[in-house]
């Protein structure tokens, strides 16, 4: 009994080193899609005779990589070159994101501690949570551009109403998922209310927390980007080049500037994703 006891571990470890692997699932699925694609570009290119609309995967890769490549006879490369543009935009659009998607995690946080502290505050509250979700933004743009100019302020302000309502939404959710039976018991010993949030409320909130910021972190990008598009002063970013290729034509470099910006959201996404699984998937399995 006991040598089985001993092997049986074993046999569940090589089991589970023997497990297939799936990561070739996704990479047919990409290689699907860029044939589907190539397939589009054909269709536009030689049915409708409007190639500039859907490019080639092969011209967006040389827009940015090798963009002499896409030049006509006679014709001068642009200065500066597109993957610099691409570059610089990406940084802008970044720094935007990121700092308001750190304000939407303050502002979300402490607005559903303050919610989660009584019934009568999450009903007094939460329905203007709802309300800035349902806003139409681009309703809002001239209004923010003239109250706050047009420039990082009001990018950084739309990203933030954009991503503020996952926050608020998950993280409320969390505070409010602690066992009953532990909280009649924190009451039982006289726990304050600050010892209560901290000590209990705050540890059983964590995975609701990270799933929201992973949402948050993802919508701050698409934040950036709208508000980069309408408001074009200042420091432009992924938005504005995204909008610049397409008057101009240029099809491979819009679609670079889109492929960039979907990219940049899948990081940031991912990069919450891994501070999650770093922070409590020890004890809960975060996926």
């Amino acid at each position: 009994m006991a040598t089985e006891a001993l092997v049986a571990p074993a046999a569940r470890r090589g089991r589970i080193r023997l497990r297939p692997s799936t990561w070739w699932q996704p990479v047919v699925v990409f290689f699907g899609l860029i044939g589907l694609w190539d397939l589009i570009a054909l269709y536009y290119d030689k049915v409708q005779q409007l190639s500039f609309l859907v490019p080639y995967p092969l011209q967006v890769v040389e827009v940015v990589f090798a963009p002499k490549a896409l030049l006509k006879p006679g014709q001068v490369a642009p200065n500066p070159s597109f993957l610099s543009q691409l570059l610089d935009a990406l940084g802008k659009s970044t720094t935007v994101a990121l700092t308001g998607l750190a304000i939407a995690i303050v502002i979300g946080v402490l607005w559903a501690v303050l919610m989660a502290q009584a019934k009568w505050a999450e009903r007094s509250f939460f329905p203007y949570a709802v309300i800035l979700q349902c806003i139409p933004i681009l309703a809002l743009v001239p209004l923010i551009g003239n109250l706050f100019g047009f420039e990082f302020n009001s990018r950084v302000i739309v990203t933030v109403m954009i991503s503020l309502f996952p926050m608020v939404s998950n993280t409320l959710f969390g505070l409010q998922s602690a066992d009953r039976a532990q909280r009649e018991l924190f009451t039982l010993q006289g726990a304050s209310r600050w010892t209560t949030l901290t000590k209990l409320q705050f540890p059983a909130a964590l995975p609701s927390i990270f799933v929201g910021l992973r949402t948050a972190a993802g919508l701050s990008v698409i934040g950036a980007i709208v508000g980069d598009q309408f408001f074009q002063r200042g420091t432009p970013g992924l938005g504005v080049l995204i909008y610049v290729s397409n008057s101009r034509l240029n099809g491979p470099g819009t679609f670079a500037a889109i492929i960039t910006a979907s990219l940049l959201g899948v990081a940031v996404f991912l990069l919450f994703g891994l501070i999650g699984r770093l922070a409590i998937g020890k004890w809960y399995d975060f996926t």
